[in-house]
Formats: C-alpha cells, structure tokens, sequence
C-alpha cells in the first residue's frame, strides 16, 4: 500500500484532495489546524487508511517533534507528498505588517521546506522514489491587486521546487507544482460576485477553477502515469493563462 502525506486536509481542496487518495486505495496521512466534522467522517470510514493530526503549520519549530517523531516517523514509508495548506494575506504593500506577514511565510514557505527536509529523508531511507505536489496559485503568474505578499509565497514555493527537482531527480524523486485559478474556496469567500465575475470573465472557459480538476491533477503527477514528470508548472486555471 501507497502512503500520501497531505497539508490542509481538513476542508476544501484539501479535503477533495485526501479523498481522491483514499478513493484509490492509498493510506493518508493529513495534518489541519483544526478537526472538523468531515476528519471524524472520514476517520469511520476510512479506520485504517487515514491518519490525521492537528497541528498549526506556522508553529514551524515543532515539526520535527510533533509530526515526524509521533505521527510520521521513517518507519512510514511516504510516496506522495502534497503542499496544499496555505493562510492569504490580502491587502497592498503598503499596509503590510510584519508580524502577519511572518506568519504567512511560516505557513507558506518555511514549514513545506522542512516538510521537504524530513520527507526526502524518509524517501531516502526507504528507498522510495517519490513525488512531491506542491499547491501554487494563479495569482504568482498573473497579478492581482492585494495579493502581492501572497503571490511571493506562492512564487518562492515554485522556484524552491523547480531547483529540488534538478537536486533530487538522480534519486528518482519528482518534485511538480499545480496552479490553480481562482476556485470557490475559504480563500475567496471574501470577495463579491460581481469580483468573481470580473475574474472568471477573464479565463478561456469564463468560469471558476473546479477543485476536484485539482485534486485529480494531484493525484496523478503522484501516479506512475507521470514517472518521467518533474520540474514543471502545470496550470489548472480555466485557461487564464
């Protein structure tokens, strides 16, 4: 049996991405700040295939003990990783306060960094040749007003994944990003629907991105379907680009 490790598990993307390895027999493991009424659903009808553990992935200091030394130890062979958990900073640069900033940074970038370092370890030790997804944003490839800090985070996690896949690709580890367009998320729930509108009147398809497109892409770029994959950005965006 496969084992997928999967941020944000708790809701939205994230969930429909922890579905969509459950529903083809893979073993989760998911981390979520918070236990919501669909982990415990998922925990009675998945016993023995899904895993979770609350943990507050801003907290970036504590992951080695609180994750990888009790949840997710190397005696856990992982085949899949998934970088889906992410907080938005929306407002301009020039409003922009350090300490929420930081906090996003932690989240966003500097805890899929350490995620990487202990998981390529454990590919290592196993002898796995894995493949990590990391969850990018449409927002890091064409601007959108507010998003800029956000967008930094996204365009940092592509540029740190790009270079693992040139660093770790010997091994047969794969590391890709997906791009998602704007979906109906907790993200962007903020915004109006004449804001909506404005936004999918600019894609191909003239409508939102659809998460299960997503989690399907997820799921396949950790599939042997996509074995000679790394490196890449794909876009799921409703043609936005």
């Amino acid at each position: 049996m496969k084992n997928a490790f999967i941020t944000g598990g708790s809701r939205g993307l994230g969930l429909k991405i922890v579905h969509k390895f459950l529903s083809e027999g893979w073993r989760v493991f998911t981390i979520s700040r918070s236990k919501t009424n669909e982990i415990l659903e998922l925990k009675n009808n998945y016993a023995s295939h899904f895993h979770h553990k609350c943990f507050d992935l801003s907290y970036t200091e504590g992951l080695k003990q609180e994750v990888f030394d009790s949840f997710v130890s190397n005696e856990i062979p992982i085949h899949a990783v998934i970088h889906n958990a992410a907080i938005a900073y929306d407002d301009i640069v020039t409003n922009a306060k350090l300490d929420v900033l930081e906090k996003m940074y932690k989240v966003n970038v500097f805890s899929p960094i350490m995620i990487n370092r202990h998981l390529i370890r454990n590919m290592l030790y196993n002898q796995v040749k894995g493949s990590f997804v990391s969850v990018s944003s449409i927002s890091s490839s064409t601007g959108y007003k507010g998003l800029s800090m956000y967008a930094s985070t996204k365009g940092a996690l592509e540029a740190h994944s790009k270079n693992l896949a040139r660093e770790w690709g010997p091994k047969g580890i794969r590391f890709n990003c997906i791009v998602p367009g704007f979906m109906e998320t907790d993200m962007s729930e903020s915004l109006s629907e004449e804001q909506k509108h404005k936004i999918y009147k600019r894609t191909c398809l003239g409508k939102e991105t659809s998460m299960e497109s997503v989690s399907d892409t997820a799921f396949f770029l950790c599939s042997n379907e996509s074995l000679t994959i790394t490196g890449q950005n794909f876009y799921v965006d409703s043609g936005t680009i």
